[in-house]
């Protein structure tokens, strides 16, 4: 029998506590997880690794100010001195406050199916999986030079109490397969290709996108930059691919819709509510119920129920992305986007999955009304200003558009622009909508979180190129 996150009569205490000197509002957050991870190299599993933790983390509101503390001593102990400092809140006059109402616990359904999480002990069928994505990549093209590859699954369980009365627990498990091959080119070069997925779902998520199909992705992916040549700079028309192109959308647009930046009028979307932001064909969504995807929760880390929030609408800006303590200041309603790396960390505004809404134009059409530009199929790193909006993309896989048709692929290329700016000239939408296989790690405030993107396929009119080339 797995033994209880924390005894719900400690819980209560800690909150009483947790209030003692005046603050409004307590949280209690206990969180147990259990992760594994393989690493592949050279066609061996050099490494396993196997971790867990237990901890909690207490916070405490009081207007604009918050104090949080943590703890991974689990001792009543420990833990009522941890409630002790989260206590101090700024500002608070020394009032009690109590406990609003009795703890009460609400039933969730789950996005991850416990049973299909791989037992700790099977290491064997986790090093099958990856040896499998090794072995289909050196079938698949060019002879590597390389190849490497990691698993990773999460097994976590939390609870969630308020001095509200809130009292929520979820079960959350996550899985995650990465493959990166490198094929050398004629002039001596490294070109790389990566290709991985995964889910809330558990390894069964395996048997629809098998490792197979990740290794020869990979290797597509190297071998298409063969003979690649320098990319042309200028103002070109950008054709965008779909899927995990969606990154693009995250990072140049969807951070600055968060609201902690809103508030603090770091964003400059701030007071934006109503008014046109894009073009009228473009439709930002957040989701955090999709089945099984990676960003997906059944209630985020302050226990609301997370939802699909309608971002922007035909290219009006409707809505912030909000946690509890941003949206009372903001004077909005919570979202369910609070997130959190650990016990260890306070809740942030973060998105889930986030995607822009299909359209109607077929993706070859769209292709095929452009006489000269660039297509993208991959971004790599990039840099975004959320204060202007400004924003620097690597491209990782992209090719020359010539009368219609893929040409040349491409190398050294960078999109330079403004995420309002771009959006409003968004002209083509693709009726192709896609999210990405289940690889993306979103990195804010020195937490990360595992977030899913999606795009259909887009036409750009006018969006700067940086490269090389004539």
């Amino acid at each position: 029998m797995v033994a209880p996150l924390l005894d719900l009569g400690i819980v209560s205490r800690l909150i009483g506590r947790a209030l003692a000197r005046g603050g409004i509002f307590a949280e209690v957050y206990v969180q147990r997880r259990k992760a594994i991870s393989l690493d592949l190299d050279g066609g061996e599993v050099r490494s396993a690794q196997s971790s867990s933790e237990h901890g909690v983390g207490i916070r405490v509101l009081r207007g604009a100010a918050a104090t949080f503390a943590f703890s991974d001593d689990t001792s009543e102990s420990a833990l009522f001195e941890c409630a002790d400092v989260a206590a101090l809140v700024a500002g608070a006059d020394g009032e009690t406050a109590t406990l609003a109402r009795p703890l009460a616990q609400r039933p969730r359904p789950h996005h991850s199916d416990p049973s299909q999480l791989l037992p700790a002990a099977e290491l064997d069928q986790r090093a099958a999986l990856l040896l499998r994505a090794h072995d289909a990549a050196h079938r698949a093209g060019p002879p590597l030079d390389h190849v490497s590859g990691v698993w990773a699954d999460v097994d976590e369980e939390v609870l969630i109490a308020t001095s509200e009365g809130r009292l929520v627990s979820d079960r959350r498990g996550l899985v995650r397969l990465g493959l990166e091959v490198i094929v050398k080119d004629a002039d001596g070069s490294r070109k790389v290709g990566s290709a991985g997925g995964g889910s809330r779902r558990g390894a069964d998520h395996f048997q629809a996108q098998t490792p197979e199909a990740i290794g020869a992705e990979a290797v597509r992916m190297a071998s298409a930059q063969l003979g690649a040549r320098a990319a042309p700079a200028g103002e070109r028309v950008v054709v965008v691919g779909p899927a995990s192109s969606g990154v693009l959308l995250h990072e140049a647009v969807g951070h600055g819709l968060e609201a902690d930046f809103v508030r603090k009028k770091s964003s400059l979307y701030t007071g934006r509510v109503g008014q046109r932001v894009a073009s009228e064909l473009v439709t930002v969504i957040d989701d955090g119920t999709l089945p099984g995807s990676r960003g997906s929760l059944n209630v985020d880390d302050e226990g609301t129920p997370t939802a699909r929030n309608v971002l922007i609408e035909r290219g009006v800006l409707c809505s912030y992305l909000t946690d509890r303590h941003n949206a009372e200041l903001l004077g909005a309603e919570p979202t369910g986007n609070a997130r959190r790396a650990s016990f260890r960390h306070p809740p942030l505004p973060r998105m889930t999955n986030t995607f822009l809404l299909r359209g109607n134009d077929d993706p070859a059409e769209i292709l095929r009304g452009v006489a000269s530009g660039i297509y993208c199929r991959a971004f790599g790193g990039g840099q975004v200003d959320i204060a202007s909006g400004n924003f620097v993309f690597e491209v990782r896989e992209g090719y020359l558009i010539d009368d219609g048709r893929l040409g040349a692929p491409i190398k050294g290329a960078t999109l330079v622009g403004n995420g309002p700016d771009v959006l409003s000239r968004i002209t083509r939408v693709g009726h192709d909508a896609a999210m990405d296989p289940g690889v993306y790690t979103c990195g804010k405030d020195g937490q990360s979180v595992p977030v899913g993107v999606g795009l259909p396929t887009v036409r750009i009119d006018g969006i700067t190129v940086g490269g090389t080339g004539a």
